[in-house]
């Protein structure tokens, strides 16, 4: 017997006897994990041994567990139910990544590694979790990046850094994760093994498109394109229709549209499909971003994987895979509903098979941010607008001329900040403040501001941004007060509060009524400080004496856009996140509060809150 066969017997056992005895527990998780442990861990490993229920036989997937047996890894034998279930997990998951790194060529053991670490890592408390991530990394930190495409089974993703939803949400990332390649996975984007049980072969069909690349030549830009790996997102025709003819021949009219535009399509074109040439000459590597981007992969909604930054696409074997003609290894598309015909690769089919993501919750209200398209449609707005109608612009040229290269990326990222999407300019950037040190002094006049408005509109239409009469009200409104907020404090003398909150604009977001903010132009003014008695030691603590003093005129108004300041109630509901806010120094947005005043509305807090 092979040295990874006795190694295999030792985890199999043990998962054998953990997925038993939670599989007689009660509770959804238990029986989760249970169905887990036997689809995605006992199956692949009874694969490498050659035991029944290794896959062709559906219904032994539901085969009693082995029994247990020692185990050259340790002898993780599990002894309880669903208490010991984090532990248990932790220690299989070690195992089973040791496993892998040592017999890196074995496709089971690196599917049986990724359904472990997922399950440890989402079972385990927020104290254990950072560790635990931190070994299983330090583990496999010896192999490459790379995507592999199992023989009729997922794609194993190694030492990946970067998974995100089609909103641009960062998507839990571990070490090693199997992603649903048959459409078939009740936990997608996670494979959960039933490509076992429903037939999914990767064979490519016969009747694929040709792998044939034409060329079609224009005044200033010949366009390259291979048919046969396109997977048909209309990037191309739905946002330049008159050089990319969708239904027409011939299907790319290089003359029809700008240089500049044109390039950009191929740039952004998912699946490494097109590229483009000048006086001759190819430039793929400009049309593959000259590999500067970092390594992605994006679960597109409804449809692909699309990835980005060079990862390397294996084989079952490990193997460079049969690429086509003049196809990019820096991004391309993998299939992801099962029906592609030209496998691994997405050639369409995901929109003719009606291929749907679940829907967690039908009935919840989208963010702006979500109906809007995420960070990828916001950003692709941004880029139009700065790539296209900015440089062309006479009143908006000159203050944009030393941007930096990712500034359309930033702006993308606070507009998403904005619309309720994660904290990407917060994190990243520095936030409220750090956006306006970028206007102090720069004089704008309304006449920039409105045409700013007016393009970035455009921009907006260009890009494909949702037209109905709601979003756009939501983001309109949100454009023309957030400019105006920037003119005035570009002004000379203006002096905006420093540690204002990031302004969030949902459907029923407004700016607050004439009053209740602070300008950035108004004079210095003295204003008396209402009179404020701290509590003494063992004094009952209450709002209207206490509390309510210890908040100014200018605290009110600066935060009356999301609740008042003076209203008991109002800082009842809001006081864990208005001590969070005092604490961090963000309110008041002039100066941090003495840890006496902290401790009286910390106390009010604790005590009942009292009128």
């Amino acid at each position: 017997m092979h040295d990874v066969e006795l190694d295999v017997h030792g985890l199999m056992s043990a998962a054998s006897v953990l997925e038993a005895v939670l599989r007689e527990a009660p509770g959804e998780h238990a029986q989760a994990a249970a169905a887990r442990l036997r689809d995605s861990v006992v199956r692949p490993l009874k694969e490498i041994t050659g035991l029944p229920g290794g896959g062709d036989d559906p219904a032994a997937a539901s085969s009693p567990p082995e029994p247990p047996g020692p185990s050259p890894e340790g002898d993780p034998q599990a002894s309880g139910g669903e208490s010991e279930l984090p532990g248990r997990l932790r220690e299989l998951a070690l195992i089973a990544t040791r496993l892998r790194v040592r017999f890196p060529e074995q496709p089971e053991l690196a599917e049986t590694a990724a359904a472990l670490q997922d399950l440890a890592l989402a079972r385990a408390d927020a104290g254990s979790v950072v560790n635990l991530q931190g070994a299983l990394e330090a583990l496999q930190s010896g192999l490459e990046p790379q995507i592999r495409a199992a023989r009729n089974g997922p794609y194993l993703v190694t030492n990946a850094s970067d998974l995100s939803d089609w909103l641009g949400r960062p998507l839990p990332v571990r070490p090693q994760m199997a992603l649903c390649r048959c459409g078939g996975s009740q936990i997608k984007p996670l494979c959960d093994g039933t490509h076992a049980r429903n037939g999914f072969t990767d064979d490519k069909d016969p009747r694929r498109v040709a792998d044939r690349r034409d060329e079609y030549v224009g005044q200033q830009v010949t366009v390259l394109d291979n048919r046969g790996i396109c997977q048909h997102s209309g990037f191309c025709t739905d946002r330049l229709p008159v050089a990319f003819r969708a239904g027409q021949e011939p299907f790319v009219a290089p003359s029809g549209g700008r240089m500049d535009e044109i390039i950009r399509a191929v740039r952004d074109c998912p699946s490494g499909a097109l590229s483009y040439a000048t006086d001759g000459t190819e430039d793929r590597d400009d049309a593959d971003h000259h590999n500067r981007r970092k390594p992605a992969i994006e679960v597109s909604k409804d449809g692909p994987y699309r990835v980005t930054g060079g990862i390397r696409l294996a084989g079952a074997g490990g193997e460079d895979p049969a690429r086509s003609e003049g196809s990019s290894r820096e991004h391309y598309a993998l299939c992801r509903c099962g029906q592609s015909q030209n496998k691994p690769f997405c050639s369409g089919m995901h929109w003719y098979v009606q291929f749907r993501d679940p829907v967690p919750d039908a009935a919840r209200e989208p963010t702006v941010f979500e109906w809007a398209g995420g960070l990828p449609a916001l950003t692709r707005m941004t880029r139009v607008f700065y790539e296209k109608y900015v440089p062309q612009d006479p009143l908006l040229a000159p203050l944009f001329a030393t941007m930096s290269a990712d500034h359309p990326q930033r702006v993308a990222q606070w507009l998403s900040e904005v619309f309720c999407g994660p904290k990407y300019y917060s994190t990243e950037h520095g936030g409220y403040s750090h956006m306006i040190s970028q206007h102090l002094g720069k004089g704008l006049t309304e006449e920039q501001r409105t045409r700013w408005v007016a393009l970035l509109l455009q921009s907006a239409h260009d890009a494909g941004l949702p037209n109905d009469p709601e979003f756009r009200a939501a983001f309109g409104s949100y454009i023309e007060w957030g400019s105006r907020l920037a003119v005035e404090n570009s002004q000379a003398g203006a002096k905006p509060p420093a540690r204002m909150p990031m302004p969030r604009w949902d459907w029923r977001t407004a700016a607050g009524p004439p009053g209740s903010r602070v300008s950035a132009l108004a004079p210095a003014a003295e204003e008396e400080e209402p009179e404020v008695v701290l509590p003494a030691a063992g004094e009952p603590v209450s709002f209207g004496r206490h509390i309510k003093p210890l908040f100014r005129t200018a605290d009110r108004q600066s935060m009356s856009f999301a609740f008042d300041l003076w209203s008991g109630d109002d800082v009842s509901q809001h006081a864990e996140a208005i001590l969070g806010r005092i604490r961090a120094g963000t309110m008041p947005c002039d100066g941090a509060w003495p840890a006496a005043k902290i401790d009286v509305l910390q106390r009010w807090a604790d005590t009942g809150k009292a009128p």
